[in-house]
């Protein structure tokens, strides 16, 4: 076992991310400024299967997760800032042989939204993650990796109204993401995109989208690039509840591999429904660039044709000023197609592969006073594959506390 305690300080200080709602984002600006809050706390874990797939034994283990946390909103009438951060790391006791024993949990996230006009504005969302457990809303993990991964996204555009009920977005994302004691996972995609807008009604806005874009993958990987054509409905059903969906096309060209298309489909929903009740609500399905390579019978095979659905639903419900308890799901079935051995001097084809996610949580918090917090929560995953070492279930318990000032 490795223990990396002082890399990881250092990493929190210069890397992390906080979540920026990822899949969940229904394209909503925070509407009033909150001063700046600290939040401390620590968990107490329990893992029943700290190693889960990849052929390691498994093994329970006992570990905590300290972090500490900031977030503040300033808005002025031109410009509003939006910045949160959650910096902390996991370590566990007794760690098996094979991963180490303390490992990052970190997020950041700046946004920020520029009005130069009535008619003329500029966005940019910006997060950056360095940690061990993977984040489903994210849209890149579909399964639990060993080692940390550091992830990162910058989105900016530039809206502009050119009539009462017609405007357009046009932007540039960037997305990378590293896996240091993995190969043939690192990605790095750019993006550029245009939106046309119609306001059908107070409520009602349709979209017309096109996406172009282009991802480098790193060792055995293949670079790739993909147009998407998507028409969508943005719907305000009330002053609390947003839904978006857009559907369309996916056309994905591999370098040196097969072309592909595919359906394209992506859903969000966000939702005070009740001041008891609140609920979020994502769904994604397309052909996916991130971890096409897999191991089948000692040869690296490159899938050309990922394709993943992506479900996942989150939700509170407040007993009492002083009483919540909240839960969620995430479902990831995934069909690994156009499989290509690669290699020096080797050729060949590779059959069709499945992969299916499940995790669900559920958890408790106490308020006890206007500054502290108790929780408890409990998580089920079960991941079963066509992979070798693929299958593993997986429980984790937690306790913790936090204060926020």
């Amino acid at each position: 076992m490795k223990n990396k305690l002082p890399i990881i300080f250092i990493g929190l200080l210069t890397a992390a991310s906080a979540s920026a709602q990822g899949l969940y984002y229904v394209g909503s600006e925070a509407q009033e400024s909150i001063p700046l809050k600290w939040a401390v706390g620590v968990s107490a874990i329990y893992d029943d299967n700290v190693a889960p797939g990849n052929g390691l034994k498994e093994e329970s283990s006992v570990g905590i997760n300290p972090y500490v946390g900031l977030s503040v909103v300033n808005i002025t009438p031109q410009t509003t800032w939006d910045i949160y951060a959650r910096l902390g790391l996991i370590y566990y006791a007794d760690a098996p042989d094979g991963i180490d024993d303390v490992a990052s949990q970190s997020r950041v996230g700046v946004n920020l939204t520029h009005r130069f006009s009535e008619r003329l504005r500029f966005s940019s969302r910006n997060f950056v993650s360095y940690e061990l457990e993977p984040d489903y809303s994210s849209g890149i993990a579909s399964s639990r990796q060993l080692s940390e991964y550091f992830y990162w996204q910058t989105d900016n555009s530039i809206g502009y109204r050119w009539t009462e009920r017609f405007a357009t977005y046009t932007g540039f994302s960037l997305t990378g993401a590293t896996y240091p004691d993995l190969d043939n996972n690192d990605r790095f995609t750019w993006e550029v995109y245009n939106q046309l807008r119609y306001q059908l009604g107070p409520q009602t806005v349709l979209t017309g989208e096109y996406r172009y874009g282009q991802t480098y993958g790193s060792d055995s990987s293949s670079d790739s690039h993909s147009h998407y054509i998507l028409a969508g409905v943005e719907q305000r059903f009330s002053p609390t509840t947003v839904g978006i969906i857009r559907v369309g096309a996916q056309l994905r060209g591999v370098d040196d591999g097969q072309d592909t298309s595919s359906p394209y489909g992506e859903l969000a929903l966000n939702s005070q429904m009740t001041e008891q009740f609140s609920l979020r609500a994502f769904a994604r399905y397309g052909i996916e660039n991130y971890d096409t390579v897999r191991s089948i019978g000692g040869n690296l095979v490159e899938f050309d044709d990922r394709r993943t659905f992506r479900l996942g639903i989150s939700s509170e419900y407040a007993i009492s000023p002083m009483f919540s308890v909240f839960g969620g799901i995430d479902y990831i079935p995934t069909s690994f197609n156009e499989g290509r051995i690669t290699g020096p001097g080797v050729t060949g084809t590779a059959p069709d592969q499945e992969e299916e996610v499940f995790s669900g949580n559920i958890g408790m918090s106490v308020k006890f006073n206007d500054y502290l917090t108790g929780t408890a929560a409990y998580t089920y995953t079960n991941q079963g594959s066509d992979f070798t070492n693929g299958d593993y279930d997986r429980n984790r318990f937690s306790i913790g506390v936090s204060a926020e000032f």
